[in-house]
């Protein structure tokens, strides 16, 4: 038997914990047994936007039951492939749950990709598993920082070279909404090291402003009830809240002086996600999906300028974020319900990366 928590699609209050038999491995298949996995703002966003995305459609769920996506590392535990071995490691896209059975194709001694019929149509990007023994990026004693930064870390790095490409949009400032969320650090990260001429201003809950100004990611760092003292220099906004209202008040403060706007993430789920306050002043948001900036980034750099790149700023970012954040570890997929309750809501500490040993 395995078990995985399923969430109501469109009430992410209401989870369950399912459990099924294990089916017999069909040819060519492999079972991984699920070790680790993180839980973060990201995974709420891939909730958040399941259906306009497909993310509820890497691990289907029942009717309007879904299973979240998670990043995180396993083991595999039976294989019925010639190339994969039993007692390998690998790390990818991975359900909230026990186990997953994938049906590794390009295989290579790095990795492979699932080539399962329902994940084809959604970006080969989540369906690429890497395999431990051969991984540049695998480091035994982050394992932990990886999981909970790295997806969220090459968002960052996407957003900066997009931005890079179109020459900022002729902007002076970035500003970040939900600056404790770890892609708005690892976006402000990369935009330091590669953009040292733009200016980031992170905007957080009031609560959260030292935390913040700790990490050193940020010029400078305002409260969301400070809005208004933004200050009027050419602007790019980076949305990664979700929050209609906040949005609407940066557009509104800044006004003409906002050159772009684009969102990202849904951390705070319930405060408006794409509601309706009104005109909204500037520039029409556009939604940010870093799949399709991966691949303007690998035509730029190419495969291994890009892969180079994306190595030497994570380096650069884990040695600063790394201590910024204590890792704290549980077990059993109810913690991971747990966890994901609390990070729904806006009560987890942005202190504090949570690791799940289902």
């Amino acid at each position: 038997m395995s078990q995985t928590v399923q969430y109501q699609r469109h009430d992410l209050s209401q989870s369950r914990l399912a459990e099924a038999p294990l089916p017999p491995l069909g040819e060519g298949e492999v079972r991984l047994r699920i070790e680790s996995f993180s839980v973060t703002a990201n995974n709420v966003t891939y909730a958040v936007v399941g259906d306009s995305f497909g993310y509820w459609n890497f691990f289907p769920g029942e009717g309007e039951w879904g299973v979240v996506p998670m990043w995180g590392h396993a083991v595999v535990e039976e294989s019925r492939h010639a190339d994969i071995a039993v007692g390998e490691r690998v790390y990818g896209y991975l359900p909230m749950g026990q186990h997953l059975d994938v049906l590794p194709v390009s295989v290579s001694a790095g990795g492979f990709s699932d080539g399962a019929a329902h994940r084809q149509p959604m970006s080969t990007i989540y369906n690429q598993y890497s395999r431990l023994n051969a991984d540049p990026e695998h480091d035994p004693a982050r394992e932990g920082e990886r999981m909970i930064f790295g997806p969220l870390f090459k968002t960052g790095f996407l957003i900066e070279s997009m931005f890079r490409r179109e020459g900022w949009f002729g902007a002076q400032t970035l500003i970040c909404t939900s600056a404790s969320s770890k892609t708005a650090m690892a976006t402000a990260s990369v935009a330091r090291d590669k953009s040292p001429q733009i200016r980031r201003i992170g905007l957080t809950s009031a609560g959260n402003v030292d935390f913040v100004c700790l990490g050193g990611f940020y010029d400078e760092v305002f409260a969301y009830g400070d809005i208004a003292e933004l200050p009027q220099r050419p602007s790019v906004l980076v949305d990664f809240a979700g929050n209609a209202g906040v949005i609407h008040a940066v557009h509104t403060a800044l006004g003409d002086q906002l050159n772009y706007s684009c969102t990202v993430g849904a951390t705070h789920v319930g405060e408006g996600f794409g509601r309706d306050n009104g005109p909204l002043p500037g520039p029409a948001p556009v939604l940010f999906f870093a799949p399709h900036h991966a691949v303007a980034a690998i035509q730029e750099l190419g495969p291994k300028g890009f892969g180079e790149a994306v190595a030497a700023s994570w380096s650069r970012f884990i040695d600063e974020a790394g201590g910024a954040v204590t890792m704290a570890e549980h077990h059993g997929l109810e913690a991971a319900r747990s966890v994901f309750a609390e990070i729904l809501v806006g009560k987890a500490d942005p202190a504090v990366g949570n690791v799940i040993r289902p």
